[in-house]
């Protein structure tokens, strides 16, 4: 179960940085209302991280944690922000997700 929240911890920290980029791109009350989810999704995001870090290794959960953040965050910038997507770029991202694949293996 430590897991799955690990993932949804990350899966929020993907949807703050989401929202960093939206408020970035609006005015207006839009703008207060995009601040406002990256707060919310922040705060339920440490909120989980805090809860596994009870029961897994701090350092494996948040290396876990950030390495989703850093892989969604970058495929919704490719994707939504329309940021490029370079054979380097996309190598280095392969590697990241074969790195929290592996941390996840060997961590018990």
């Amino acid at each position: 179960m430590n897991w799955i929240l690990l993932i949804i911890a990350g899966l929020f920290e993907v949807a703050f940085a989401f929202c960093l980029g939206k408020a970035k791109e609006a005015t207006g009350n839009e703008m207060y209302l995009w601040y406002g989810s990256f707060i919310i999704t922040l705060v339920i995001s440490m909120a989980l991280l805090i809860k596994v870090t009870q029961h897994l290794p701090i350092g494996t959960a948040y290396a876990i944690w950030t390495g989703i953040g850093a892989v969604g965050t970058v495929i919704i910038g490719i994707t939504v922000f329309k940021e490029p997507a370079s054979f380097f770029r996309l190598l280095f991202l392969t590697t990241l997700i074969g790195s929290i694949v592996g941390l996840k293996v060997v961590s018990h």
